[in-house]
């Protein structure tokens, strides 16, 4: 079991950054980790994930503003994110994903003011 606790998501307004960070309570580095968000009325989509092997990738609409780093040491998975847009609020999950098992966090929730 692989409990996740974000922190990081508040209000800014547009054209801001803030940076989400995830904590796992144990270790990430078998785990593909990424982050999601879900806005009002809509489903639950991918932001950004980082393989095991380092490897990251993006939803286009995110391309270039955020940026997704995790720590194996640290058990911690950050997303940067910047040139924030209206578009962007939501809330704000972390996952943590292997062949097997996945577990999510609680969510924080992002806002951003036009």
């Amino acid at each position: 079991q692989v409990q996740l606790v974000e922190s990081g998501g508040g209000l800014v307004q547009a054209g801001g950054s803030l940076r989400l960070s995830c904590a796992a309570s144990a270790s990430i580095s078998r785990f593909m980790m990424a982050w999601y968000r879900q806005a009002p009325g809509k489903q639950r989509e991918l932001v950004a994930a980082a393989t095991i092997y380092g490897i990251s990738n993006y939803a286009d609409s995110v391309k270039g503003r955020f940026a997704i780093s995790r720590d194996n040491a640290k058990n911690t998975v950050s997303l940067q994110m910047s040139s924030l847009k209206p578009e962007d609020t939501a809330i704000y999950y972390c996952k943590a994903e292997s062949i097997i098992y996945s577990y999510w966090g609680q969510g924080t929730q992002v806002t951003v003011s036009s």
